[in-house]
């Protein structure tokens, strides 16, 4: 994938990421959009692992795995600061 088509998809995932935990995380676009990136490369690590697909481009099948990626790096982010 390219540059690009990792940034659509970090802003897509991070935003979907926000819809589930709105009132926990309140970050602007670009953090949104950095949480979406590294959620994506969790979840195409998670579903390589599982082998269930990785994240490939701008299809359904890596939009579900980046969301479940950026939701897993929210989770953890929020749990450590926390401490």
């Amino acid at each position: 994938m390219g540059l690009f088509s990792w940034i659509i998809l970090g802003l897509l995932s991070g935003a979907l990421a926000r819809l589930m935990m709105p009132e926990v995380y309140t970050a602007g676009l670009f953090a949104t959009t950095i949480l979406g990136i590294v959620g994506a490369l969790v979840g195409g690590f998670i579903g390589s692992l599982l082998g269930i697909g990785s994240v490939t481009g701008l299809n359904l099948g890596s939009i579900f795995l980046s969301v479940i990626g950026a939701f897993v790096v929210l989770f953890l982010f929020i749990k450590f600061r926390g401490r």
